[in-house]
């Protein structure tokens, strides 16, 4: 599997969050703002480590003869 660039996270719609109401103070340096009640994620820094998680899953099926999946749970992900 290779990488995942910031053009496909927004294809995808990786980045819109949850409501603002719902927000874990946690997550703000990785929130870019909000829009419509809708925290956006900040993908400059999600798109690195997104990639960094797939190369380490790669790396650990590849070393055990295993595969994997992604599944997206969003509505927006039908598209």
């Amino acid at each position: 599997m290779g990488t995942v660039s910031m053009r496909d996270m927004l294809r995808l719609v990786f980045h819109f969050g949850h409501q603002t109401r719902y927000w874990n103070p946690k997550m703000k340096p990785f929130i870019f703002g909000a829009r419509n009640k809708v925290h956006i994620i900040n993908l400059e820094k999600t798109v690195p480590m997104f990639n960094e998680a797939l190369a380490e899953l790669n790396k650990i099926a590849s070393r055990k003869g295993k595969s994997f999946s992604l599944v997206l749970n969003a509505l927006q992900a039908k598209r």
